[in-house]
């Protein structure tokens, strides 16, 4: 088993195999008129992490699925990886996860039951590590593997983040580097070294449990999790949702250190130039910001990727303080703004 390769099964990797956000604009399109849910505090209307629920006791259900094909080859750590880019879902509407189940597809006739029973084993862990019970599932043969989860969680809906509800003049922070779709996608193409592999793996580990504290901060104004789509398109998302624009420095948001040398051989995921084609027309750069490179990164997905924050200035130090007591100092200087809407939805910046 120690001889598989789990990413040479599927035919993305992580959070890259997400449909295009063109596609999926289609797929999620409906004439149809739905009945009001006046519980439903978030649903289909937005394009939010998770849905949401009022229990009706001042707190709320979050509820989340996600899943995906391998973005590692192995087998324990693609069920960690999965479940936690699953169970950041929760954190990012700044809930705290209760509860999760597996979702488990197998291609049973090319790869052994034993090599799926260490997926679940790696999603099993990272269950524990976040508090919570992987308590069920379901499974099905398919063609490729496929792993995540369905995670509830619960939230006072006074700490309820969405990723629509900035507001103008929002300081942007981010909790993670980029980079990981770069280094995963060499990994696709055997060109990864042992080193930067440990890289990858322990940043795909990070839980966002931050998320819940930075839920409980009166300023903190929207969240989101930074995936599939990369930064750009995540952030076109708060800034659409919002009414607003955003302006970036790319000079201020920080790249894992070994995606730029792979950047030098032109290793980019085929999922950067969708995303790319799916936003390029709402972004502007100044001049001095080299293109082609923020081209090659600010659409990069992410899996488990960082909380992209939009914080009232006010509420600046009380961020960077979570920041610290969660071992995030590094990430406490805001990478943009977010601003009135123009004819390009986000300025990159030097």
């Amino acid at each position: 088993m120690s001889e598989i390769k789990l990413t040479q099964f599927s035919h993305g990797a992580g959070c890259g195999c997400k449909i295009a956000p063109a596609v999926l604009e289609t797929i999620l399109a409906s004439s149809s008129v739905q009945p009001n849910y006046p519980n439903l505090l978030v649903g289909n209307s937005s394009k939010d992490d998770a849905a949401v629920y009022d229990l009706g006791n001042g707190s709320a259900l979050i509820s989340t699925t996600d899943f995906f094909v391998p973005i590692v080859d192995d087998p324990y750590q693609f069920g960690r990886i999965a479940a936690a880019n699953a169970i950041s879902d929760v954190y990012a509407m700044g809930g705290k996860p209760i509860m999760a189940l597996a979702i488990l597809g197998w291609p049973v006739e090319k790869l052994a039951a034993e090599i799926a029973k260490e997926v679940i084993e790696g999603g099993r862990s990272m269950c524990l590590e976040a508090g919570i019970p992987l308590a069920g599932g379901h499974s099905v043969d398919t063609t490729e593997p496929i792993f995540g989860l369905s995670v509830n969680g619960l939230v006072d809906i006074n700490h309820l983040k969405q990723n629509n509800t900035a507001q103008k003049n929002d300081l942007l922070f981010l909790t993670k580097p980029l980079g990981v779709g770069i280094l995963s996608t060499a990994q696709k193409r055997s060109l990864l070294s042992e080193t930067d592999l440990s890289i990858l793996i322990q940043q795909l580990n990070q839980l966002n449990k931050v998320g819940e504290a930075l839920g409980k901060i009166k300023g903190v104004h929207a969240m989101t999790d930074v995936t599939g789509f990369g930064l750009i398109g995540h952030l076109m998302e708060m800034a659409e949702g919002s009414g607003l624009g955003a302006s970036i420095n790319y000079s201020k948001i920080q790249i894992i250190d070994a995606a730029k040398e792979y950047l030098k051989q032109r290793i980019v995921p085929d999922a950067t130039y969708r995303n790319w084609n799916a936003y390029s027309s709402q972004v502007g750069f100044e001049k001095g910001v080299d293109v082609m490179q923020a081209f090659s990164v600010l659409p990069d997905p992410q899996t488990n990727g960082g909380i992209l924050i939009a914080v009232d200035p006010s509420a600046a130090n009380e961020v960077q303080q979570v920041f610290a007591d969660f071992g995030l100092a590094h990430f406490s200087e805001p990478i943009g703004i977010l601003t009135q809407a123009t004819e390009k939805r986000i300025t990159v910046t030097l």
